[in-house]
């Protein structure tokens, strides 16, 4: 079998034994084909990274050659050619990084214990630098930042779980460590206030506060986050077990979600992962991803490459994403939870492209129906309606359609964003993405159908791992509630959350849960069942 590694220097073993990749633009070749493993990557796209833009000649020769080597080394089947390019198919256990992700994905899932064991497991797949040899090619800056932020998320979470099942004198030193590495990420500043706290080292605590706070005003001219604030308030309270950012909340939170979800007085809002959707678009179009704003990304690959390429991208992308979750498993049980006790049938509401929810619906043997925006064409700025059968019909007096969409019968998906099309033709294909199309995004509550706009207003809000990098909620929110707080009590689920987006809420009158949205859900579905 062969393996590879990008949690470090760039390895491929074949039967457990390292092979030699050759020289730097073929190791190249072969980091380009594992950022994209299981999709195709044109000729084209790996000709321009390897060559930074300026290819010889020879190039598309040289390509060829690179992968007649790479095949000799690692196995004539391991690289398929795939028009436009090249194509490297992949199981979970072949790739380090798809070995990490499962095991983050068991770790939300788990118990503090099992969880704090599970990502000890999967930090011990670092052996250094990610993809150290391409450091300074820009083609690989995107993915190595990217690595490297969820390497120290990862040891955000760990910690989290190490506080929470005592271990607090054992991560004094490496808390230390790494905030003298990383002096402004609060969060990890806070843990190590927390661990050295309940060491016994409330002086101690107290001092990395102020550490922290003159770099803060020093370098960035911002006070501490609330995060911060509130550990240190809680310290001089003395507590006794001052609460570590990410805690569980109290059982009693997860029965009064419950209790609105199963009496169908509650609405949930599933969010997309926009930092990582703009990384993928950057990196397919050789643009710079320096801040996580998928508008402004989208926006300049519609005005280099034209909106044809960037919306067969996303398309590509939605597609990709579309596997259903825990998370989305657990959504399509609510229907049938619902029915038994007669209530109405839920309104998932979701900002992603793909269609994760629905293909989970389907797997449950749910009827449903789709509501998605429509950003382009002569319907552009109203919604359509999409049957589960694919029957598709613009919504154009949303003050009127209100049986066709009844809540009482089946569970309703609106997509904020538009969706993907999954038939040939692409008709009804509509992403909202680009700076235009947020300029143009008008009254949006007005042309929700009205059975819709009025459920959001009179629930209460179950928002998952929504960031105010996505525009998308916060314009729905200013349409539908003006200035005003949500009208029902609401709690939005999103680990380490912001100081900016703990005060985007807080006006809203919604609760912060400074949760994986994953790890909530297993602790809201141990309620329910």
């Amino acid at each position: 079998m062969v393996e590879f590694r990008i949690l470090g220097p760039l390895e491929a073993l074949v039967d457990g034994a390292p092979v030699a990749l050759g020289g730097s633009k073929q190791r190249a070749v072969l980091a380009l084909l594992l950022f994209d493993a299981g999709r195709v990557v044109a000729s084209d796209r790996l000709i321009d990274a390897i060559w930074s833009g300026s290819p010889p000649p020879t190039a598309s020769a040289s390509l060829q050659n690179f992968i007649s080597q790479l095949r000799k080394a690692l196995g004539p089947e391991t690289i398929e050619t795939r028009p436009p390019g090249y194509r490297i198919r992949l199981a979970t256990e072949q790739l380090d990084l798809a070995q990490l992700r499962r095991l983050v994905d068991e770790a939300r899932s788990s118990d503090p214990s099992r969880r704090a064991q599970v990502l000890g497991e999967a930090l011990a797949l670092w052996r250094g630098e990610p993809l150290a040899e391409l450091a300074y090619e820009s083609f690989a800056e995107p993915e190595i930042a990217r690595l490297s932020e969820m390497r120290l998320a990862l040891i955000e979470e760990w910690a989290e779980a190490e506080l929470a099942i005592g271990h607090h004198s054992d991560l004094v030193g490496q808390l230390e460590e790494l905030v003298q590495k990383h002096p402004l990420r609060e969060r990890l500043r806070a843990q190590l206030m927390l661990a050295l706290y309940r060491s016994g080292r409330q002086a101690d605590a107290l001092e990395a506060y102020q550490v922290g706070r003159k770099r803060l005003v020093e370098e960035l001219g911002v006070e501490p986050s609330p995060l911060l604030r509130q550990t240190q308030a809680a310290i001089l309270r003395q507590e006794a077990s001052p609460p570590a950012a990410g805690t569980t909340p109290a059982r009693e939170h997860f029965e009064e979600v419950a209790s609105n979800l199963l009496a169908g007085r509650l609405s949930i809002v599933v969010g997309t992962d926009v930092e990582q959707m703009t990384v993928e678009l950057a990196r397919r179009f050789a643009l710079e991803a320096d801040r996580p704003e998928l508008p402004r990304i989208a926006e300049a690959v519609a005005m280099l490459n034209g909106a044809g390429p960037l919306y067969d991208t996303l398309h590509s992308l939605a597609e990709a994403n579309g596997v259903p979750t825990t998370l989305h498993h657990f959504l399509a049980t609510l229907p049938q939870l619902l029915r038994a006790r007669g209530a109405p049938q839920p309104l998932l509401v979701t900002t992603s492209f793909d269609l994760s929810l629905e293909h989970a619906l389907d797997e449950a043997g749910e009827r449903y129906d789709s509501v998605c925006y429509i950003a382009s064409g002569p319907y552009r700025g109203s919604f359509s309606h999409i049957t589960a059968d694919g029957e598709t019909t613009p919504i154009e007096r949303p003050n009127r359609y209100a049986s066709q969409l009844s809540s009482d019968r089946r569970t309703v998906v609106l997509h904020l964003q538009g969706r993907l099309d999954t038939s040939p033709e692409r008709a009804w294909e509509s992403f909202a993405v680009t700076e235009d199309d947020f300029i143009r995004y008008g009254d949006i509550a007005g042309r929700l159908p009205v059975v819709l706009a009025a459920r959001l207003r009179r629930t209460h809000l179950l928002v998952l791992g929504y960031t105010l990098s996505d525009w998308t909620l916060r314009v729905v929110l200013e349409r539908l509630f003006g200035e005003e707080a949500v009208g029902y009590r609401s709690w939005s689920v999103h680990p380490a959350p912001s100081a900016l987006e703990r005060e985007f809420w807080r006006r809203r009158g919604v609760d912060v849960v400074d949760m994986a949205p994953a790890v909530y859900i297993a602790e809201l579905e141990a309620v329910i069942t």
